[in-house]
């Protein structure tokens, strides 16, 4: 399989919006990753924005199942907006610090209750993209593929790495970096080729933020 199958050939059969609107997605997702290692509140308008285009668009593609993940990113994002704007002194930039004891075996024990809450997700994503029908429907997680699986595991990586970031804890890029990695191959598998590329450059970028909030951490 060469680039052209992997990053052209998918976008074949979508319209120039819809092209447009991932590579806007795109676009405001990386500018979300920027200001959170400037640790500067922007980072959850601009991730808001990304999450609301790509419900939205998954939406629009019949994938209701995943439209409600980001449905469940969107509302996590709005829970950390909150929380940094009442810990911030400018209500723009944040402290930051490691993660307790407690607070890591309430991040194992978030990642266990989203990976069952999202399994649940996809057990009725086929009455869920069946427009809320029955007819014809069979219940399961027979229909789900290794994308799928991985899309429950990273799901779950996020939601934890969301928290860490809403706590302001340096930890949550540990999150990112494992799931920013992990969603490379899997969005190529979706045909998601702009959205793979998006994640590469995440993956890079979770790495500098994580040295750059140690770095702060150190300096203050």
């Amino acid at each position: 399989m060469n680039l052209y199958d992997l990053f052209i050939k998918p976008y074949e059969a979508y319209d120039t919006v819809q092209i447009l609107m991932e590579a806007t997605a795109t676009v405001f997702g990386i500018l979300s990753v920027y200001f959170s290692i400037k640790k500067n509140i922007w980072v959850y308008p601009t991730g808001i924005t990304s999450t609301l285009i790509y419900v939205y668009i998954l939406f629009d593609f019949g994938l209701l199942g995943d439209c409600m993940i980001n449905v469940y990113y969107t509302v996590m994002s709005i829970y950390g907006w909150i929380l940094w704007y009442r810990s911030s002194g400018d209500h723009i930039h944040v402290q930051v610090s490691w993660a307790s004891r407690k607070e890591w075996a309430h991040g194992i024990l978030l990642f266990a209750l989203s990976i069952i809450l999202v399994t649940g997700v996809y057990y009725y994503k086929p009455y869920i993209d069946n427009g809320f029908s029955m007819q014809s429907t069979s219940l399961g997680l027979y229909h789900l593929d290794w994308g799928n699986w991985l899309d429950v595991v990273t799901t779950s990586v996020f939601l934890v790495g969301m928290w860490f970031m809403a706590k302001r804890r340096i930890e949550n890029w540990i999150f990112w970096i494992i799931g920013d990695f992990i969603c490379i191959p899997m969005m190529i598998y979706k045909g998601l080729g702009i959205t793979s590329v998006q994640y590469l450059v995440f993956t890079v970028m979770a790495i500098l933020g994580y040295a750059a909030w140690k770095k702060s951490l150190k300096k203050n």
